[in-house]
């Protein structure tokens, strides 16, 4: 990467802003993302409708709300995919100060919402925000306008990298007392990733992952919640009626898919066994109703995606274009990967969406204004010749 990087230096401004304007967005990638997001409604209406009716005498009450914020997305997609991303430089500090800020606002009272003993939201009538969410853009923006200034002093920890871990550590302290542990887990990981693409050296890393570890364990071993969650991951079977139910549900609908499914609309599952299957296992669904095949159509969707956000990064015309397409790249392949890690009982149960499926209208609605940003990079994208791309 460095090399391309090197050789798309040479272009001049000019060359750069001539390229930019002669190049449209990738067709591939625009496919792809319609592509997740029609699946994902199909599937949050198949998994939801008999939970809706239930609860709420309506089975397109999810889907509705869904498709209401995909269309935002939808807008928010294409208004970015035309706005410069070499702006967002000069705003990188008051967005990560901003979307640190937010995260207290879930202390807000009247403004805050807690669930499940979690205070992870903020909302007033209908509409309600994770500010995590905004604090993931957060930090891949800052990280990477801030990092491609610094450029070679990465490799140097103390006077390189040690102000972003600083700022990792104080997002995390929020974030876990919310707590939040899945999200801490989402930002670090997708900060790390950005610095050593930067440049850091991994040996630093990995000697930081040492002192790590006891950390996990202790965080772990305090919540009763977090410890009773890897002795259900050991043996979920030793309580599937209640510890061990939800990942039991998830592995009988797995299952029962078998290679083509029971057929979509058919899961049996989603009829109040697994607990809100539209949103973190609603994986499990797509495999129970269309088998492997659909299965491995989502990871294939995915895989494509994740690939394609790499490339666009190893072309991008600067270091900040670089970054900041590496990162939303990453911040997807995270999620993607612990989701299915977690309702295939790979890892233990952590609340995490399937990006573009579960159901949550502003996640919904931040990754695709996420993905005009990385169209945007990519139509400034030039190839490795310094030609357009």
């Amino acid at each position: 990467m460095a090399k391309t990087l090197v050789k798309t230096r040479s272009a001049g401004p000019k060359q750069q802003q001539k390229a930019a304007a002669v190049k449209g967005a990738d067709k591939t990638l625009i496919l792809i993302i319609i592509s997740l997001v029609v699946f994902g409604l199909v599937m949050v209406f198949s998994a939801s409708a008999p939970a809706a009716s239930y609860y709420e005498d309506n089975a397109y009450h999810y889907v509705i709300r869904q498709g209401i914020f995909a269309v935002m997305g939808f807008v928010s997609m294409f208004v970015l995919s035309r706005f410069d991303y070499h702006n967002y430089g000069a705003l990188a500090l008051a967005i990560l100060i901003g979307s640190f800020l937010l995260l207290f606002a879930v202390y807000i009272p009247g403004l805050g919402i807690e669930s499940n003993g979690a205070r992870r939201w903020i909302g007033y009538g209908v509409f309600s925000l994770q500010p995590s969410e905004v604090a993931k853009v957060g930090i891949i923006i800052y990280f990477s306008y801030s990092l491609s200034i610094i450029k070679d002093k990465v490799r140097f920890f103390w006077s390189g990298q040690f102000r972003y871990l600083v700022i990792l550590g104080l997002f995390a302290i929020v974030l876990m007392a919310e707590p939040h542990f899945s999200g801490t887990v989402v930002i670090c990981a997708t900060a790390v990733i950005m610095l050593l693409i930067a440049g850091a050296r991994i040996r630093d890393y990995a000697l930081l992952a040492l002192p790590m570890i006891p950390a996990a364990v202790f965080v772990i071993w305090k919540e009763p919640y977090r410890l009773e969650r890897v002795t259900t991951f050991l043996n979920p079977f030793a309580d599937p009626s209640d510890a061990g139910f939800q990942i039991v549900q998830s592995l009988y609908a797995i299952g029962s898919g078998g290679i083509f499914g029971l057929g979509l609309g058919l899961s049996r599952q989603k009829f109040l066994y697994i607990p809100e299957p539209q949103n973190d296992f609603i994986f499990s669904i797509i495999c129970e109703e269309l088998g492997l095949v659909g299965a491995i159509a989502v990871l294939a969707l995915f895989a494509v995606l994740i690939w394609k956000g790499y490339r666009i990064s190893q072309e991008a015309p600067d270091l900040f274009g670089s970054l900041l397409a590496a990162g939303i790249t990453s911040l997807i392949a995270i999620q993607v990967i612990i989701n299915i890690a977690v309702v295939t009982s790979s890892v233990p149960v952590t609340g995490m969406a399937l990006p573009f499926f579960s159901y949550g209208g502003t996640s919904l609605f931040i990754l695709l204004s996420c993905m005009g940003v990385l169209l945007n990079v990519s139509r400034q994208t030039i190839k490795r010749t310094g030609e357009v791309a």
